[in-house]
């Protein structure tokens, strides 16, 4: 199977560098998705000759998400996995990733830190946060989702065309995951260990945890509410 490492990258200068040659250790094909980092990111990107997609406006992660999507699916890559260039998902867990995929067992995998409850856990605001979406999940969909905010994803074929057409601007992970269950995609998590941060800051921090989660919540009742997928 052709696999494509998608890394979204925002002002990440001080991670990308460790993360890419990661993945070329690994022996992946990979792009990264600058989506218009104000910092060094794109010029450290430039000078090592990594394969970068630049976005001269930031778009946030649904908008870079899309875009490596839209590279998978023109590029005929059967599988897209999603590394975030912050270094906190590990290559070395990635076919664990694509192994179900490879099996036809489902169409969608998540990397999921709350299964052997090992490694960074996140916060525990966020962690609260999160139990409340997985809860959500399985009342509207039947089916029991841990770490519904988790990036580290892989995706076959059918998820590649259809995110390369339509994928949310905002909150993809959580609202993805309910869309393509109500349309009869199928999802597994399997156990993965995550780093904490190495360097800077993620962009959703202290207050901004409440905000995310609330605005998440409103976002997965509307699906629900308005039946769409």
């Amino acid at each position: 199977m052709k696999v494509l490492i998608i890394v979204p990258c925002y002002n990440e200068e001080k991670n990308i560098e460790r993360t890419i040659e990661g993945i070329i250790e690994k022996g992946y094909d990979y792009v990264i998705i600058d989506d218009g980092s104000k910092d060094a990111s794109l010029e450290i990107a430039r000078k090592n000759n990594y394969q970068v997609i630049h976005l001269s406006n930031n778009l946030g992660i649904g908008g870079a998400m899309q875009t490596g999507y839209r590279y998978a699916a023109r590029n005929g890559y059967d599988v897209a996995v999603q590394i975030d260039g912050d270094g906190q998902h590990n290559v070395e867990e990635v076919e664990k990733l694509i192994q179900p995929i490879r099996d036809g067992l489902c169409n969608m995998v998540i990397g999921s830190r709350f299964i052997d409850n090992k490694g960074f856990q996140s916060s525990t605001m966020r962690r609260v946060g999160i139990r409340l979406l997985s809860w959500l999940m399985k009342l509207f969909s039947g089916q029991e989702i841990l770490d519904m905010t988790s990036g580290f994803r892989a995706i076959d074929k059918s998820l590649i065309r259809r995110f390369s057409d339509r994928y949310p601007s905002e909150y993809p992970e959580p609202v993805t995951n309910l869309q393509v269950t109500k349309l009869g995609y199928k999802i597994k998590e399997v156990p993965a260990m995550m780093n904490e941060r190495q360097q800077g800051r993620s962009s959703i921090f202290g207050i901004k945890n409440v905000y995310y989660m609330l605005n998440v919540i409103f976002q997965l009742i509307l699906i629900q509410l308005s039946g769409e997928n």
